[in-house]
C-alpha cells in the first residue's frame, strides 16, 4: 500500500521542535536518532508497505540525511510537499497517488511494523476510511504515566495511534471534513459538535458509541467510516511536548 508520513513544519513555536534546535518537528532527536528515521525504519520492515511518500516542505532534510538519501536514491522514498496542514496534505496526496493510500506520522517516534501489520490486517472490507484508537486502559496498562488525549465515548474512551487507512476514492471527502477537525482535536466536544445535535445530546448523556460516531460521519461524508481497535498500548504513544520526549526516549532506552 503506498504511505503518506506527515512531517511537516509546525512553525517556530513547535515545542519539541524549539527543545531540539531543529527546524522541523519530524527531524528531532529522540535517543540520538531522528523521529523520522525511526517511523521510516519501522515502515520499511513493514512488508504491506509501499513506497514511502514524506510530505515536507524542505526536501533536502531528507536528501542530504545519510540513510534516508540512500533510501530516496534507490526508489524506497519519495517526496512530496507540505501543504500547511495535516488534512491539505492528505488530501493532495489522495489527488497524486491515489487509493488506497495508508498515513502516519513523523512523532510516531515508537512506531513498529507489527502494529502497521496489525492495522492493515483489521481494516474493514465494507470500509472507504479506518482510523486506529486504542481504549484508555490498554494505553495506561503499557505506559500508566502517560497523558493522552481521551475521546470518551459510551463504550470506551480511546486515544488515537496516529494511523489511518484511505481505502477508496470515497475516503477523499473524510479528508476533506478532516480540515474542520483538525483545529480542534484537542476538544472532544467540539469535534462532537461536527455530527450535529442529536448526537451532541447523546455524547453529554453518555449514550453515544464510537460506532455510532464514524457513522454519523459516514453519513456527512458519504464515505464508510470504521475504526481498528489496537491492542498495543504503545501505540497512542506520540511526541508532542516535552514530557512525550521524556518518555520516548525512556522507552526507547528500556
Amino acid at each position: 500500500m503506498a504511505t503518506l508520513v506527515l512531517a511537516g513544519s509546525r512553525g517556530p513555536d513547535d515545542p519539541v521542535a524549539r527543545l531540539k534546535g531543529v527546524s522541523h518537528k519530524a527531524m528531532a532527536p529522540i535517543a540520538g536518532v531522528p523521529m523520522l528515521v525511526r517511523v521510516v525504519r519501522a515502515l520499511t520492515a513493514a512488508p504491506s508497505v509501499g513506497t514511502i511518500h514524506i510530505a515536507i516542505e524542505r526536501p533536502e532534510l531528507v536528501e542530504q540525511h545519510p540513510e534516508l538519501g540512500l533510501l530516496l536514491a534507490g526508489g524506497r522514498l519519495a517526496l512530496l510537499p507540505a501543504e500547511g496542514s495535516p488534512s491539505r496534505t492528505v488530501s493532495a496526496a489522495l489527488e497524486t497517488l491515489g487509493t488506497p493510500m495508508f498515513v502516519t506520522t513523523a512523532d510516531h517516534a515508537l512506531l513498529r511494523p507489527e502494529w502497521v501489520e496489525h492495522f492493515l490486517a483489521h481494516l474493514p472490507r465494507d470500509a472507504d476510511v479506518c482510523v486506529a484508537l486504542a481504549r484508555d486502559n490498554v494505553v495506561q496498562s503499557a505506559v500508566p504515566d502517560t497523558k493522552r488525549t481521551w475521546l470518551r465515548f459510551a463504550d470506551g474512551a480511546f486515544s488515537g495511534c496516529n494511523m489511518f487507512a484511505f481505502r477508496t476514492p470515497a475516503s477523499l471527502a473524510v479528508a476533506q471534513t478532516w480540515r474542520q477537525v483538525e483545529a480542534q482535536r484537542k476538544h472532544p466536544l467540539r469535534m462532537i459538535r461536527l455530527l450535529g445535535p442529536v448526537s451532541i445530546l447523546r455524547f453529554l448523556l453518555g449514550r453515544l458509541t464510537v460506532t455510532a460516531a464514524l457513522a454519523r460521519l459516514g453519513r456527512i461524508t458519504g464515505a464508510r467510516a470504521a475504526m481498528v481497535e489496537m491492542p498495543f498500548g504503545l501505540a497512542a504513544v506520540d511526541v508532542d511536548k516535552a514530557a512525550d520526549i521524556e518518555l520516548a526516549e525512556r522507552l526507547l532506552s528500556a
